[in-house]
C-alpha cells in the first residue's frame, strides 16, 4: 500500500479533469437508482459525495495558495467538470428528496458556471479533444438539476430557467462540434466520449423538463411540449448512435492502458443509461427500459474497470494518468 506522503503527491498531481471521476460515480449512482437498485445506488452516492468534498477542498486550497496554477487550470475545459460534477450530485440528492442540499449545490454551480464558461471558451483552440464539449455538459447539468428541483418544489421560474439553459446547451454543443478534432474518435485517450455524453445529458435535461411539465404546474403549451418531446427523442437517438460509433472505434483501435481521461468515458456511458431510462419514463416508452437497464450495468462495469486502473496507478506510485 502507498504511504500517506505518496498518496498526497499522487492526489496533488490530479488536474481539474479529475472531476470526471466524481461525475462518473454520481451518474452511475443515478442510473442504479433509476433502474431500481436503490441500496447499491446509495453506496455509490456516498462515494461520489466523499470524492466531491475532497475535490472541492482541493479547489479552494489551490485558489488560496497557488493562484497562478489555479488560473492555468481554470483555462482548460476540464475546469467545467467542477460545475458538471456538482450538478450531477445535486440532481441525485434532489431525486432522493434532499431538496435543501440540492438547492445549495444548484446555487454553487450556478455561481461558478458563467465565469468558468467564459474563461474556458476564451482559451479554445482550433482543434480540441472531447473535453471541448464540457461547455455543453456543464450547461445541461444546470438544466437537469434546475428542472429536477423545480418539479420537486413546484417552482415555475426555475423550470423556465432550466428550459433556457437547455436550448443554450444545444447551441454550445454546436459551437464545440466546430472545434472538435474528429481524429480523437480513433486517437483519444478517453475524453472523446464526452461528444456522446453531452448528447446524453441534453436528452436527460429534455426528459426532466417534460416530467416537470407533467406535474401540477402549467409550464408548456401543446406546441412547446411537442417540440420538446421531438427534440428530446432526437437527442437520445443521436446519443445512442454516437455510443455505437465510439464503441466501434474502441474495437478498431483498442486503448487499454489506464488514463485519467477514462473517467470521461465512464461518465457518458452512465449518462446514456440514465438518459434512456428517464426518456422511457417521461415519454411513456416502456420498450426503452430494458436497454436502459442493460446500459446501467455496462456503465457499472466500466466504472469498476477504471477504478481498478486508478488504484493500480496509485499503488505503483505513478501519476493520476
Amino acid at each position: 500500500m502507498p504511504g500517506i506522503s505518496e498518496l498526497r503527491a499522487w492526489w496533488a498531481g490530479w488536474p481539474p479533469a479529475a472531476g470526471a471521476a466524481v461525475m462518473a460515480t454520481g451518474i452511475v449512482s443515478m442510473g442504479l437508482h433509476l433502474s431500481g437498485d436503490e441500496t447499491l445506488s446509495r453506496v455509490v452516492l456516498v462515494m461520489a459525495a466523499i470524492a466531491w468534498v475532497a475535490l472541492a477542498a482541493d479547489f479552494v486550497m489551490r485558489l488560496a495558495t497557488d493562484r497562478p496554477r489555479w488560473l492555468a487550470d481554470a483555462a482548460t475545459p476540464g475546469a467545467l467538470m467542477a460545475v458538471a460534477a456538482t450538478t450531477v450530485l445535486g440532481t441525485q440528492l434532489s431525486m432522493l428528496g434532499w431538496e435543501t442540499l440540492a438547492a445549495a449545490l444548484l446555487a454553487l454551480s450556478a455561481l461558478l458556471w458563467p465565469g468558468l464558461l467564459v474563461y474556458v471558451m476564451r482559451h479554445w483552440a482550433r482543434r480540441m479533444p472531447g473535453s471541448v464539449f464540457l461547455c455543453c455538459v456543464a450547461t445541461q447539468g444546470l438544466a437537469v438539476l434546475g428542472a429536477t428541483l423545480a418539479a420537486a418544489v413546484e417552482t415555475a421560474w426555475l423550470a423556465h430557467t432550466a428550459m433556457v439553459l437547455f436550448w443554450l446547451g444545444l447551441v454550445l454543443y454546436g459551437l464545440a462540434l466546430l472545434r472538435f478534432d474528429l481524429r480523437q474518435v480513433l486517437e483519444g485517450a478517453g475524453d472523446q466520449w464526452i461528444a456522446g455524453g453531452a448528447l446524453a445529458i441534453s436528452a436527460l435535461a429534455g426528459a426532466r423538463l417534460i416530467a416537470a411539465g407533467d406535474g401540477s404546474m402549467y409550464l408548456w403549451n401543446l406546441d412547446d411540449r411537442g417540440v420538446l418531446r421531438d427534440v428530446t427523442a432526437a437527442l437520445l437517438a443521436l446519443n445512442l448512435a454516437a455510443y455505437v460509433v465510439l464503441l466501434v472505434a474502441e474495437a478498431v483501435r483498442p486503448r487499454l492502458r489506464y488514463d485519467l481521461r477514462r473517467w470521461a468515458t465512464v461518465f457518458p456511458m452512465g449518462m446514456t443509461a440514465a438518459a434512456t431510462l428517464s426518456v422511457s419514463a417521461a415519454m411513456d416508452a416502456p420498450w426503452l427500459r430494458v436497454p436502459g437497464q442493460v446500459l446501467v450495468w455496462v456503465g457499472v462495469a466500466a466504472w469498476l474497470a477504471t477504478a481498478v486502473g486508478a488504484l493500480r496507478t496509485a499503488r505503483a506510485g505513478g501519476g493520476p494518468g
